[in-house]
């Protein structure tokens, strides 16, 4: 069977795949994921909380699995990480959105795991993020990187770029050896765990230090509540004043905990060959993001990750970026933002001109708009401006 494994290994590789690991199928420690859960962690992303079960025992998944196809796609561009004051996007933005991208090449995947193990159409199913199954434990129980503290999995070769797949499979595949761990005869001493939170991190903790919105209560572990990726990306509602100035120039994701990493001075730039570059999006001045129509947002953003914003959480990052950008010209397109269709736009428009202007000069700005404002959101916004006037951004 190594041979096949062998065989099938480079066969990814070939579709791809700039890492291919195999795992046995065991059940995953509970303790962690039920303790995340418990605290709240996930924010209002309940889809966590209704598949944990089937998170933590693959068998749910697909009966009978027997091994985990762990799969990487380097993301890594080579450029270095973007500055404000330009509107900052998290890197894997730059590419078409890698759900659909990748599921051709795991389409294919399959077909190479019934010519080469002799398995059925029904004996293996192939996740990519959306799915119930915890790539980045698996892909750790792989060896094909460890966790790191920032709760994001950590390859010696690629560092943090890495979108991750997976496979479930019934063949009985040959696994790999997780990192860290002694090899030896039966009884022989091992390693930490696999999934050890970091296990090859030393007493490095730039990206715990790092994170401008405090996200980390302890190593490996985000409060969703307070990530900026969280807030800018699935939060469909109002970020929470404490968080805006935290989340600066950044107006999709964020990738402050991954860049600062050590681990990344390891990293090239990958072959990307199963992305789509896209590059509009960080070509756009702030001018463009203030001013962006559907029309405009349908263009720029279709098939982009970005899309799953739509226009009016496009808008919102976009008034949180620029108020914290200290951009004074941006004062007159925030100032009609403010009276813009959507209450969830207005309510940022208008921290975006207190943020740059201070209390006083946002005053006259926002008269107009707030002489028309009856949304309650909006409404309390401009109290809880009014009751703690905001310096101007620097």
């Amino acid at each position: 069977m190594r041979e096949a494994r062998e065989r099938l290994r480079r066969a990814l590789t070939a579709l791809g795949f700039d890492e291919v690991r195999f795992a046995a199928v065991a059940p995953a420690p509970a303790g962690g994921l039920r303790a995340w859960l418990a605290a709240g962690y996930q924010a209002d992303m309940h889809w966590l909380e209704r598949t944990a079960d089937r998170r933590l025992a693959p068998e749910l998944v697909l009966p009978g699995a027997r091994t985990v196809i762990a799969l990487g796609v380097n993301y890594f561009d080579g450029a270095p990480a973007p500055a404000a004051p330009r509107p900052v996007w998290a890197r894997y933005a730059a590419y078409s959105d890698y759900h659909d991208a990748l599921r051709p090449a795991l389409a294919r995947a399959g077909a190479l795991l019934e010519e080469i193990c002799g398995v059925g159409p029904g004996d293996y199913r192939w996740c990519v993020d959306t799915g119930p199954v915890v790539e980045r434990g698996w892909a750790a129980r792989a060896g094909l990187g460890f966790a790191g503290k920032n709760a994001m999995l950590i390859s010696r070769r690629h560092g943090n770029w890495l979108f991750l797949a997976a496979i479930l499979t019934r063949a009985p595949i040959e696994p790999d050896g997780p990192l860290g761990a002694q090899t030896g005869g039966p009884g022989a001493p091992r390693g930490p765990a696999p999934d050890s939170v970091g296990l090859l991190c030393g007493t490095c903790t730039r990206c715990l230090d790092a994170c401008p919105t405090q996200a980390f209560p302890r190593p490996g572990v985000v409060d969703s509540r307070r990530c900026i990726s969280y807030q800018t990306i699935e939060n469909r509602g109002v970020i929470p004043r404490p968080l805006r100035a935290g989340i600066g120039t950044r107006v999709y994701g964020c990738d402050v905990c991954l860049e600062v990493c050590p681990w990344n001075r390891f990293a090239r730039a990958g072959r990307r060959t199963l992305l789509a570059a896209r590059g509009e999006a960080a070509a756009l001045s702030w001018e463009e993001l203030l001013a962006m129509t559907p029309e405009r947002f349908a263009a720029v953003f279709r098939a982009t990750p970005v899309k799953r914003l739509k226009l009016a959480g496009l808008l919102r990052n976009a008034c949180v970026a620029a108020g914290n950008s200290g951009e004074q010209t941006l004062l007159g397109p925030l100032a009609r933002l403010a009276e813009h269709g959507a209450p969830l736009v207005r309510v940022h428009a208008v921290w975006a001109v207190r943020r740059l202007a201070g209390a006083a000069r946002a005053e006259g700005l926002l008269r107009a708009a707030r002489a028309a404002e009856t949304d309650p959101l909006v409404l309390e916004e401009y109290a809880a401006g009014a009751a703690e006037p905001t310096a101007p951004a620097p």
